[in-house]
């Protein structure tokens, strides 16, 4: 049969189906409908914008802003697709600076809903009036020429009940337009926001100087209260914002808000590099939860690789990864810790408030960090302070605790804080002045975050030295187990572990790193086997390294229930203060519980007294 007698199978599909089908990416809900609008709104340059809802968005939305608004004579062209007055070439994408430029948002939603605009800008002597019903519009009609624009969105998915179908309940849908709001606020701090629903006001953020303000009226300060500040600067890359104090993580992830370039957006580069940041800060099953504001050249930012424009892409991810990962660790450091023991004005850093993270930190070496005879005494401090200074000259060989000599002090605080022993509580809890506050320290947990933060030195420099047991200890294994201990060998001698076959399922640990003292060898092969099988899993050697290492340090650290002496309880706690006073165990929990002048004062009424 003659090719021109068969009927055509491939059509062009009328517009009103084009049009919904491009809803359907872009007004997924009626949330969806209040960004896009709100996005309109801030992009027209309106300082105040109210948005008004009604049934969760399915009645009503309404947006009303005083930007600029829209000329007569655009009013219908903005509501054809492709339509938009952000870009002029393709050029334009290299370097969009607006928050919406495709031209999509207002022709979907019209051919959804009924839509009614009123607008005017600071010339017009009148307004102007547009009403659109699926997408079809009437005349223009005059209207109170008020500065700006009123978009009223109704009847949502009118002609798709399909997808009105699978709508959830109005408190749910409206969670969302809330949330909507609070990210428009978060990421505009000069321009005020309100939120009402059924006439009733929800949300009111007047406009602020920071964003540091913006966040307390969002999150109050139950939040921003247990948050420490994060600021970091590359060439042509800038992040700032807040994260929580690894302490106060909790298991939930709210909120876990990224900004591009004022744009909330989701990004797996960032959420990883976040994740490296925290480390062994974060205690097991805990979340990070933070609010973050990356700067970005727009000439290196992508913003065109999604329909609602919820996630970009970075043209380059690794110093990205690197200034995100550096500078968290940065505010977690023991530099942000001066102001805890009044070593520096609270809320000021000694350090520059501009990191600028351009290559990994520098290890600290750990030549000479075990001299001989560490292992069974201490090194004296001669800058020993306070009333218990003389008691703490002479400890006995016979000790066995050991807190090992840092050579490196490049991590060390700037100015050492005194420190006054006051004893222990139920062999486990040391009791202290440290610097200004009355500190209450897990002699367990505190150990080990040492023990910790000088194995990951000495793995950044390579230089993690053995010291062999007196007797290796054969442990049993399966034979499973067996095989993935044998495989991994090389990589624990380079974390200082040396462990060899013994038998045919069986090994033998006879060495560990210097410094862990008389371990559980056991228990410490045990916890290696449960770190090791994750290792798959970990594309990051840091990832893989880290839980390695913690194990060690746990099961080299002191344990509760162990008496100590005043001198072992000073040196204890001035390690842990070299260390960075950092607040959770490689684990994640707590290390030590902090009394300062201001709370002990409350504590016992002596605020006002004269």
């Amino acid at each position: 049969m003659p090719a021109a007698s068969c009927s055509a199978k491939i059509h062009v599909l009328p517009d009103d189906v084009v049009s919904r089908i491009a809803a359907g990416e872009v007004v997924e809900r009626p949330a969806a409908v209040v960004k896009e609008l709100l996005e309109n709104s801030l992009d027209a340059g309106g300082l105040h914008i109210t948005v008004d809802v009604k049934d969760g968005g399915l009645t009503l939305i309404r947006v009303t802003d005083d930007g600029e608004g829209i000329s007569r004579t655009d009013l219908p062209t903005a509501f054809q697709r492709h339509a938009t007055s952000k870009l002029r070439s393709d050029r334009d994408l290299t370097s969009v600076l607006t928050m919406g430029f495709r031209g999509e948002a207002l022709p979907s939603i019209a051919s959804v809903s009924h839509v009614l605009v009123t607008t005017a800008t600071r010339q017009d002597q009148v307004g102007a009036q547009l009403t659109l019903v699926g997408g079809a519009g009437g005349a223009i009609a005059d209207a109170a020429a008020v500065p700006g624009t009123k978009i009223e969105v109704s009847n949502l998915f009118f002609n798709q009940p399909a997808r009105k179908k699978f709508l959830k309940t109005t408190t749910t849908e409206f969670s969302h337009i809330s949330h909507v709001v609070q990210l428009a606020g978060l990421a505009w701090p000069s321009v005020h926001f309100r939120l009402t629903h059924n006439g009733q006001e929800i949300l009111n953020y007047p406009a602020v100087s920071s964003d540091r303000a913006r966040i307390l009226q969002v999150y109050r300060p139950a939040f921003l209260d247990r948050t420490v500040e994060v600021r970091g600067r590359v060439d042509g890359l800038s992040i700032r914002g807040v994260m929580v104090d690894p302490v106060h993580a909790r298991s939930s992830k709210m909120p876990q808000e990224l900004f591009v370039n004022r744009r909330p957006v989701r990004n797996a580069t960032v959420f990883h590099a976040v994740m490296e940041g925290y480390g062994s800060f974060l205690p097991k099953g805990s979340h990070p939860t933070f609010v973050l504001f990356l700067e970005s050249d727009p000439d290196r930012l992508d913003v065109n690789v999604h329909p609602t424009k919820k996630e970009v892409r970075f043209a380059e991810t690794e110093a990205l990864h690197q200034l995100v990962r550096q500078s968290i660790r940065h505010s977690l450091g023991g530099a942000e810790r001066q102001a805890m023991v009044g070593l520096a004005p609270a809320g000021k850093s000694q350090l520059s408030p501009e990191l600028i993270p351009t290559m990994e930190l520098q290890p600290v070496s750990l030549r000479n960090s075990y001299p001989a005879g560490s292992i069974s005494g201490f090194r004296q401090d001669s800058q020993s302070n306070g009333p218990n200074a003389a008691s703490l000259s002479g400890i006995g060989e016979g000790s066995q605790l050991a807190f090992p000599q840092e050579a490196g002090a490049a991590h060390q605080l700037a100015g050492k804080p005194d420190i006054v022993p006051f004893g222990q509580i139920l062999r486990t809890y040391l009791v202290a002045q440290v610097g200004e506050e009355l500190q209450v320290i897990d002699q367990h947990t505190a150990h080990e975050r040492v023990l910790f933060q000088r194995l990951w030195r000495g793995w950044q420099s390579r230089a993690i030295p053995s010291q062999p047991l007196l007797i290796p200890e054969p442990i049993e294994l399966s034979v499973a187990q067996s095989a993935l201990l044998l495989k991994r060998l090389d990589d624990l001698e380079k974390l200082g572990l040396l462990i060899e076959p013994f038998g045919a399922t069986a090994v033998a640990v006879r060495g560990v790193p210097v410094g862990l003292g008389k371990v559980d060898a056991a228990g410490l092969v045990q916890d290696l086997l449960d770190d090791l099988t994750e290792w798959d899993s970990v594309s990051s050697m840091e990832m893989k390294v880290q839980p390695v290492l913690a194990s060690l340090a746990c099961h080299g650290a002191v344990r509760a229930g162990r008496a100590l002496a005043l001198a072992e309880i000073q040196q204890l706690i001035q390690d842990w203060v070299e260390e960075g006073l950092i607040m959770t165990c490689p684990h994640g929990r707590r290390t030590a519980f902090r009394l300062s002048t201001d709370e002990l004062a409350k504590l016992f009424g002596r605020v006002g007294w004269t």
